[in-house]
């Protein structure tokens, strides 16, 4: 088997694993990853319109009404009107997803650290090696061939 085929099988049901520890754990609910990565999006630069969190994700923007049509019914992300134009509406991440998002980032982080300690010194050094080519892997996937289908 290849790198590419190697890695592409290992890293959706290690980021699963992740998240399936993560909510154990601390008893969070089970929200899809979508959902987590478009609060983060809303968090991180708050109140936003539906096309800019769409493009902030690399998704269509039929995927964001999808999931804030589910998140709005739930309480997790409220639209507002936009301050700037009338005609459109603001995403804004509710309090109540801000706190499940911070206990998901901080749980998760203590229970990967609880993971990496149970490895050989070798392999958690091979991981943290890794990180930068990781990291530089995701700017070639996001980028000009990695814009969302319309």
């Amino acid at each position: 088997m290849d790198t590419a085929t190697d890695l592409g099988r290992l890293i959706g049901p290690l980021r699963r694993a992740v998240l399936l520890r993560t909510r154990r754990a601390e008893d969070l609910p089970d929200l899809p990853e979508a959902q987590i990565e478009l609060l983060r999006v809303l968090a991180e630069a708050g109140p936003l319109a539906p096309r800019d969190v769409a493009s902030r994700l690399r998704v269509a923007s039929s995927t964001v009404s999808n999931l804030v049509r589910t998140m709005t019914t739930t309480g997790l992300v409220e639209r507002r009107p936009s301050t700037t134009d009338l005609r459109t509406v603001t995403l804004v991440a509710s309090p109540h997803a801000l706190d499940l998002l911070d206990r998901y980032d901080r749980v998760s982080t203590e229970e990967l650290r609880r993971a990496l300690t149970a490895l050989t010194p070798d392999s958690r050094r091979a991981i943290e090696e890794a990180l930068p080519a990781l990291r530089e892997l995701r700017g070639a996937l996001e980028g000009p061939g990695g814009r969302p289908r319309r």
